[in-house]
């Protein structure tokens, strides 16, 4: 169960520049494993997917989706808890141990995931301002999860409570990191194009390699901040449900 709210949220306790140097020197520190975990990830699941669809049927595409959903939010955990490994000065587990101890917060992260995405994505095909607003709210949910053995769908509580008081300044940290991943895709777009269809392509993958752990370090990098100084709920026994 989510903890009762405060009476009087908590502000002040996010500060955009200094979460945004935060996440980019973690990433900057231990690019090699997120890039690393990234490919490991990625290419396991592009071609069981691939694999998958390319067979045809609608079940088997099912199943595609399934396993690209898998991969993500596996990848997510191992961010989260990378972040969590390394807020002490140094990074003490390997990759291996990153994966294995998201691995349990997966069933969890799928349904905050799922639900999360449709509503945002609705939020944003009606009304921008609505899906902006969720997407606010529910910033740190999956760190919550992962980090606190909560259930999926009490993660959207917990998210919410812990972003109270601060939530501008948890929006402005994602519109600046937002920005910043555009950036990097147009720059490498614009290096790419005089050479030719291929390199176009070449470069929108790279883009998406370095830019996936971008916003699940930000989400981390948040989440610590907003909790630092409480003690969080107790995780249910046994692996997160939903």
């Amino acid at each position: 169960m989510v903890p009762a709210m405060e009476d009087k949220p908590i502000s002040g306790r996010i500060k955009v520049g200094d979460v945004v140097n935060e996440a980019f020197g973690v990433y900057g520190q231990n690019f090699g494993a997120l890039i690393g975990g990234g490919l490991l990830i990625f290419v396991v699941v592009g071609l069981v997917s691939g694999l998958l669809q390319n067979s045809g049927g609608f079940i088997l595409g099912v199943l595609a989706a399934i396993v690209r959903l898998v991969g993500y939010v596996l990848y997510t955990g191992f961010v989260v808890k990378l972040v969590q490994d390394v807020r002490d000065g140094r990074r003490d587990q390997t990759v291996g141990d990153l994966f294995s101890a998201a691995a349990p917060s997966i069933l969890g992260l799928i349904v905050f995931g799922v639900i999360a995405g449709f509503a945002i994505g609705i939020g944003f095909v009606f009304l921008i301002v609505p899906g902006l607003v969720l997407l606010t709210f529910w910033a740190v949910g999956a760190p919550a999860i992962v980090v606190e053995g909560i259930p999926g769908l009490d993660a959207f509580g917990r998210s919410w409570q812990l972003v109270r008081g601060d939530g501008w300044s948890v929006f402005a940290t994602l519109i600046v990191v937002l920005v910043i991943v555009i950036l990097v895709g147009i720059v490498l777009g614009a290096i790419a194009t005089p050479i030719g269809n291929g390199a176009t392509v070449i470069a929108a993958i790279v883009s998406t390699v370095l830019t996936a752990p971008v916003f699940a370090l930000t989400a981390s990098v948040m989440y610590y901040d907003l909790a630092k100084g409480e003690t969080p709920p107790p995780a249910p026994a046994g692996a997160p449900g939903y």
